[in-house]
């Protein structure tokens, strides 16, 4: 069997994959630009507010980004306990008074100096690598449970229906591709699916999401609201768009443009036609990273790979999905696009890794 070395050479990378991922963070900044400047003059009298905080966090994860992708990936598998285990403290510090931090009712945020992250963000990635190390140890079924059961549970406490979605669906793929029995993996997602809806059930707040998402017309001043101007945005936009810049939604019509409703704002500029174009990009990167997996020179890369490909295109879709009315509105973010350090940090770190297995090709 050939021994693999660290390829030093940048072109032994995968060129569509880099290609992808700085052209989707640097489409992402200019989108969160012009979607975010009425929300920010107005909060903080700096239109340019939320993207000057987002430049300083993507030249912070792009760094990151070509440091990880240089890195031997087998690193991960020798942390990933340690990394995952000490994201799951992360998640117990929202919960402590004066460190976690509560906005709209959710404790999502740890506060630490002039620092503050959201450790369900990096739970995405530690997650993923702990999966991947557990498939090659031919553990047993139950040994994938635990862990999707405890990081779920802890975001479930936030709470954060959208992030656990993600989380549990990233997994399910990922113990699949594993080879985890059909039966056991159907058992996962029927249970998954019983707790989500009592989950529901008791929660008037995703109750009237769910409400919402079946009745539009229902309370369209406070209930629907939402969504109503999501449509109206999508509406607005055409075949064409209104154009860069002349978005008329985003000027305080439409909730948390700079967030999770910032694919609207795009709709509504550059069109169907535009919009289609960006769904286009996710799922060239979803390809591409299905195509890295596929040619990972072991099961950890394999299984690594393909939970990073599900957590970013899933999220993905998950979001588009719930701005065009598919699905009930979930409240995470698009990404590459959403304001939120966190997020495009992780995510950054998630693609270099991915570049870096790309590097190990078997032929």
């Amino acid at each position: 069997m050939r021994k693999h070395k660290l390829l030093k050479n940048s072109q032994t990378f995968d060129k569509k994959l880099l290609f992808l991922t700085l052209v989707l963070t640097l489409v992402g900044l200019v989108a969160l630009t012009d979607a975010s400047a009425p929300l920010a003059q107005k909060n903080f009298s700096d239109k340019f507010f939320f993207v000057k905080q987002q430049l300083i966090w993507a030249f912070f994860g792009i760094c990151l980004f070509f440091i990880v992708s240089r890195l031997n990936y087998k690193i991960w598998e020798k942390t990933a306990s340690l990394l995952f285990f000490a994201s799951l403290l992360g998640l117990l510090l929202v919960f402590i008074p004066n460190i976690g931090e509560r906005f709209l009712g959710a404790r999502r945020w740890v506060s630490l100096g002039p620092l503050t992250f959201q450790p369900s963000e990096f739970v995405k990635l530690t997650l993923a690598l702990y999966i991947a190390k557990l498939s090659t140890r031919d553990k047993k079924y139950l040994a994938y449970l635990l862990p999707i059961i405890l990081s779920s549970f802890l975001i479930m406490l936030q709470p954060d229906l959208g992030t656990t979605i993600v989380i549990v669906g990233m997994a399910m793929v990922q113990i699949f591709v594993a080879g985890v029995p059909l039966a056991f993996f159907a058992l996962t997602l029927l249970v998954g699916v019983i707790l989500g809806s009592i989950l529901i059930m008791f929660s008037d707040y995703r109750k009237d999401r769910l409400l919402t998402f079946f009745e539009r017309s229902r309370d369209p001043l406070d209930k629907s609201y939402h969504i109503r101007q999501i449509l109206i945005a999508l509406g607005s936009g055409g075949l064409f768009g209104v154009g860069l810049g002349h978005s008329r939604q985003k000027y305080l019509f439409l909730p948390e443009t700079a967030t999770d409703s910032i694919f609207a704002v795009i709709s509504e500029e550059v069109g169907f036609l535009g919009a289609a174009l960006l769904i286009l990009a996710f799922v060239f990167f979803i390809i591409r990273g299905i195509y890295i997996a596929k040619r990972a020179p072991d099961k950890f890369s394999r299984i690594l790979a393909i939970g990073i490909v599900s957590w970013i295109g899933g999220q993905a879709f998950l979001n588009i999905s719930s701005m065009v009315a598919l699905v009930p509105l979930t409240g995470i973010p698009l990404p590459f696009f959403s304001y939120g350090g966190s997020s495009l940090v992780t995510i950054l770190i998630a693609c270099g890794i991915l570049l870096n297995i790309s590097s190990y090709a078997k032929d």
